[in-house]
């Protein structure tokens, strides 16, 4: 191991979303003299708006900086800060398989929370060195002890490690650099082996192409060396290596143990694919790196342009999203009240809007996007089995022999006095309990399989609201259950509009078509005719409401008289009211579509 390696940390920020790990990111690059009293600005690793605005980090993002420790060396820190919330996970893990260790950030007020354990135990997967940081001891709730007590018992970490700061005032920050130093083991690997690198992320740029952020495990990596991509089977010329010290710099060489980004005049999302292995067309590696599992989608919906004119922009802009988002999948799909759009897999809701609002700001496209659903399973008679995504490809009821819909497993962490409230709501949400561990005298684990198409419709609102923000919410697929499914249409002036069919519980239909069809009724205007909305199981009708007609008083001009003209011109009114219904059509607002989402409100 040469110097330059055995002074080299590469490290992870992971914590619960909201405990301070890009505050503590920023006055680790101050530190590191990467920022100044110029160019400092809160949130600075979040290079998004969107990120900025909701105070939350989406995409993983990286800074090499360097550290002079109290011994007098010098240090060269690779930082890579993370996402915490539930639906950006995968991106935690692709951070971390780039790391030899991390700082596992708890809040010294709300202490362990659900993403705590969650992002401890994958960091324990990859058998990384683990810190433990006490955030926010400035606040006046702060309870040193109490957090101590918790990383001892719920985390089976070493209290006597945990360093308490304040990222937000400096307060002993300097101490998490020594730690870093002192505890994580600097990267392993050899120079003098063939190049094997690690691409942990990609992004387009409209100058460079695609530019690939590499972790080196072997080897050496130079501007002109011919590299080959192990999955893809293609071959480029490295026109650029370089760190990120938040600008690209470019350096003569990246050597095992690195972290930096390389640029190949690579033009396709396809060419560097996250996960894939780097190596030299010369003198290839035997074994590709140990990639992250792949994200799987747990969402489904259709995206389509508001203007279908659009729709090649659409094209263009979801595969360059792709580049930076690998957890996004797509398939092309029409839809007849809609046209052509794309039907678009997630990892949560939060993915879902965070992607719509992407494409919205960084293309310039306004865009729809229709109900919600899970990926289903179905046994036909025939004993074939389906995957359905879409409501439109479910088969004749007839058809099918078993129906069957994914389950989570959820683990709730909350104060213990709203337990009662949890417990009204997941049976509410079809849950069933499978267990209750107090992680200290107050705070309460709770942990539930329920049907993942009821957490995604409202119950992390629902959750929020029930138990004044403090609860906090973890989720992992668990596999297929048994279920009664229907396929729900919502039929306006009698035609089903395909966009707002939906898949649900047979126990849940009623009540989900009810609320659907009173959001039309306040949000469809009124035509010259009646409209009547149904929501319907097959041919049975389970909710129905009428938006009544516009109409003129075609009987102002008749004061006294016979009564008999009066209803001779209603009679006529209705007749021309009759007539304009078979040939009507009736316009469903943009908004309609998207208040389906919304139905909670």
């Amino acid at each position: 191991m040469n110097q330059r390696q055995s002074h080299t940390r590469n490290f992870s920020i992971i914590a619960h979303v909201d405990h301070g790990k890009s505050t503590l990111a920023d006055r680790l690059l101050e530190i590191g003299l990467v920022t100044d009293q110029r160019t400092k600005k809160d949130q600075i690793l979040d290079s998004m708006d969107i990120e900025r605005e909701r105070g939350i980090t989406i995409k993983a993002n990286n800074a090499s900086f360097d550290y002079r420790a109290n011994d007098g060396e010098l240090y060269h820190f690779n930082l890579i800060d993370t996402p915490g919330h539930v639906d950006f996970t995968y991106e935690v893990s692709r951070s971390l398989a780039a790391c030899e260790g991390v700082l596992l950030i708890i809040d010294a007020s709300q202490g362990v929370e659900a993403q705590t354990l969650a992002n401890l135990y994958l960091a324990m997967e990859l058998d990384l060195r683990i810190i433990p940081v006490i955030n926010k001891i400035d606040l006046p709730s702060a309870d040193i002890e109490k957090c101590k007590v918790m990383i001892e018992e719920s985390l089976g970490l070493d209290p006597d490690e945990a360093i308490p700061i304040s990222a937000k005032t400096g307060l002993n920050v300097k101490d998490v650099l020594e730690a870093i130093s002192k505890l994580i083991p600097p990267p392993k690997g050899d120079t003098e082996l063939p190049l094997k690198a690690l691409i942990y992320d990609s992004f387009f740029d409209s100058y460079m192409g695609v530019v690939a952020k590499v972790r080196l495990f072997n080897g050496r990596l130079k501007k002109g060396d011919m590299i080959h991509m192990m999955n893809v089977g293609r071959q480029f010329s490295a026109t650029e290596v370089g760190i990120n010290r938040l600008s690209m710099v470019q350096v003569s060489e990246l050597q095992a143990g690195d972290v930096g980004y390389v640029v190949a005049g690579m033009k396709k999302m396809g060419d560097a694919r996250t996960g894939d292995t780097i190596t030299l067309a010369n003198r290839m590696t035997e074994t590709a790196v140990v990639g992250f599992k792949d994200a799987k989608p747990m969402v489904f919906a259709g995206l389509f342009p508001i203007n279908g004119e659009d729709f090649d922009e659409l094209v263009d802009a979801i595969e360059k999203l792709k580049l930076n988002d690998s957890a996004l999948t797509f398939e092309r799909e029409n839809s007849a009240a809609l046209g052509f759009g794309f039907r678009v897999g997630y990892l949560g809701l939060l993915h879902m809007e965070i992607v719509q609002e992407r494409l919205e700001r960084e293309f310039n496209l306004a865009l729809i996007t229709t109900a919600p659903s899970v990926k289903f399973r179905i046994n036909t008679t025939k004993e074939e089995i389906y995957e359905i995504d879409n409501p439109s490809k479910w088969p004749d009821p007839i058809l099918i022999s078993k129906s069957e819909e994914p389950f989570v497993k959820a683990t709730i962490i909350t104060p213990d006095h709203y337990v009662g409230n949890i417990m009204s709501l997941v049976i509410e949400k079809r849950g069933v309990h499978m267990d209750t561990v107090y992680l200290s005298k107050d705070k309460v684990q709770l942990t539930y399989e329920l049907p993942l198409a009821e957490l995604i419709f409202e119950f992390y609102d629902k959750l929020k609201s029930y138990t004044k923000g403090y609860a906090s919410l973890d989720y992992e697929e668990v596999g297929y259950r048994d279920s009664k499914l229907v396929k729900m249409d919502i039929l306006v002036n009698s035609e089903p509009v395909d966009a707002l069919s939906m898949i649900v519980h047979r126990s849940k239909a009623e009540e989900r078509g009810r609320v659907i069809i009173d959001k039309l009724k306040e949000l469809i205007p009124r035509h010259q005719f009646m409209i009547p909305l149904q929501a319907a199981i097959g041919s049975k009708v389970v909710a129905r409401e009428n938006i009544s007609a516009l109409r003129k008083n075609v009987i102002a001009k008749c004061y006294g008289g016979d009564i008999s003209r009066k209803k001779k011109l209603l009679e006529k009114q209705k007749e021309g009211k009759k007539r304009m219904k078979q040939i009507g059509n009736v316009e469903i607002p943009q908004e309609a579509f998207l208040s389906i989402l919304k139905t909670g409100d």
